[in-house]
């Protein structure tokens, strides 16, 4: 029995002892070396099964821990959809492990070949918002690629977290994966540790500090963090299935996402077209809200202050607030017994509101009209680039300026975060919404590090065609080719720069 055992779900573990979980699965990972195939494949059903064997379990806490949050909500997102990853995982791992020779390298004569080898211990820092699927995928991965994982489960979902950390105490030895609850206290400590890899799910606000943390000890990090995500509708949009499926992913989770829509763009013409789409499809689908058990609450008040604030700041300085609720509801709503915000569309939003800039996360879209694409795209350029992007209407002359003008971490044509399910796609941001990625082969690469072999067949050693004896002949010889490769770059360079350059 591990001595570490009483202490992998405890709450609020010492720095001394989170140092102490870290330096055990170091010591274990040297002793065994990369582990095998079947190794892995036990380590990852063995976590899996944890989640699964405890489904009834983490459904019951994430309901509890946001006050509403609907069973089916519970399973598809944060129990079920880590499933296919594993599928393709256990399909695929044999041969992402395997060396690769490098081609030409014999020719050259230096045979080489590249290991793909564990890092050593990835931590995982997971978010709120769907905390058990955004800590386990990544851990998987972790695993797959032979490494030990420590998980730094969120603090907010108190119950789930609890839960969660015994389930996996049943099958897993904390010297493989342990997981660590805390506060903020907790968490930067854990971020300080010198993992060999780090993974931060969450706001750009935190993650620039984790990244600073870890950068103390020069830990590589892959951060997926969020941002204003747009939705642009092309002039051969339709509007209706637009309006539709903008209003069933900003309404998904409460709107607690880091994918959810922040804001749309929509041809003038067409503006109050979409805007009663969107009310059309979200009274269909809530035809009440206040006491409405499909309803996802806001997470906790801090997070209902900040969202109502928003809409409070942007109607004081001009917007025009559509709150779509039922008659009866209308004065009810915001409530803050329960945390409730109804579903709201803000239009004539200007730059100094807070909305324009702020990620909202709850169930708050801001809707604007235009007249010229190109305008958009100069709009969506001059801020920073969000963790998805997504644009409805044909795959034609306008959806390939968008993307190909546009950053995003991904991009969605005709519904939302759809590219984030494809099974063995990266899943990452870039800039202001994260570095690196993740998900499927990807991720395991990511918590991989590929290292070169290389052997040498030449009869000569490589420092002797640079050290004494050698001198002016073989300076000369580099000369000659200098010229040569000179006169090839010439060939192919016009003689004039750029009129921009010049």
């Amino acid at each position: 029995m591990s001595t570490l055992t009483p202490h992998a779900t405890a709450t609020d573990p010492s720095p001394e002892l989170q140092r102490r979980l870290l330096d055990a699965q170091r010591a274990a990972f040297l002793a065994e070396g990369p582990p095998s195939l079947d190794v892995r494949l036990d380590r990852i059903d063995r976590f899996l099964a944890c989640v699964l064997e405890h489904a009834d379990e983490l459904s019951a806490a994430l309901d509890a821990d946001f006050g509403s949050r609907p069973d089916l909500m519970n399973l598809a997102s944060d129990v079920v959809s880590v499933i296919p990853g594993v599928d393709l995982i256990r399909r695929e791992l044999a041969e992402w492990m395997a060396d690769e020779e490098v081609p030409g390298s014999a020719e050259v004569g230096t045979p080489a070949f590249v290991q793909t080898r564990p890092k050593g211990v990835v931590g995982v820092v997971g978010p709120w918002n769907f905390p058990v699927v955004l800590v386990v995928q990544p851990a998987i991965e972790a695993l797959a690629a032979g490494n030990r994982v420590m998980i730094k489960f969120s603090d907010v979902p108190e119950r789930t977290a609890e839960v969660f950390a015994r389930a996996v105490a049943t099958r897993m030895a904390p010297e493989e994966v342990a997981v660590v609850r805390g506060g903020l206290a907790t968490a930067t400590a854990f971020s300080s540790l010198p993992f060999d890899h780090l993974i931060f799910t969450g706001s750009p606000g935190v993650g620039a500090k984790v990244a600073a943390a870890a950068g103390a000890n020069l830990v590589p990090v892959t951060l997926e963090l969020g941002g204003k995500n747009p939705v642009v509708l092309g002039s051969d949009a339709d509007v209706a299935m637009a309006a539709e499926r903008v209003s069933g992913t900003r309404l998904m989770n409460g709107g607690q996402i880091c994918l959810c829509p922040d804001y749309v763009f929509v041809p003038r013409a067409r503006l109050d077209e979409f805007v009663a789409g969107y009310e059309r499809s979200v009274r269909t689908h809530f035809p009440t809200w206040l006491d409405n058990p499909d309803v996802v609450s806001i997470i906790d008040d801090k997070n209902f202050d900040r969202v109502t604030a928003l809409v409070a700041d942007a109607e004081a300085k001009g917007a025009r607030v559509l709150t779509i609720a039922a008659p009866e509801e209308a004065d009810q709503l915001p409530a803050r017994a329960g945390r409730r915000i109804a579903p709201t569309v803000l239009l004539d939003v200007t730059e100094d509101m807070a909305v324009a800039t702020e990620e909202i996360f709850g169930p708050v879209l801001a809707v604007y009209p235009y007249d010229d694409l190109d305008e958009v795209i100069a709009y969506l350029n001059t801020r920073p680039s969000p963790l998805a992007a997504y644009f409805f209407g044909s795959d034609g002359p306008e959806f390939r300026r968008f993307v190909e003008r546009t950053t995003s971490g991904g991009v969605s044509r005709n519904d939302l975060a759809v590219h984030w399910g494809v099974e063995g796609a990266p899943s990452g941001g870039v800039g202001r919404s994260g570095m690196g990625a993740y998900s499927g082969k990807t991720g395991f690469l990511t918590f991989s590090h590929r290292r070169t072999v290389a052997a040498s067949t030449a009869p000569a050693a490589l420092a002797a065609g640079i050290l004494p004896p050698a001198g002016k002949a073989e300076a000369d010889a580099l000369r000659g080719y200098l010229a040569y490769a000179l006169g090839a770059v010439r060939e192919r360079t016009p003689s004039a720069r750029p009129a921009e350059q010049a």
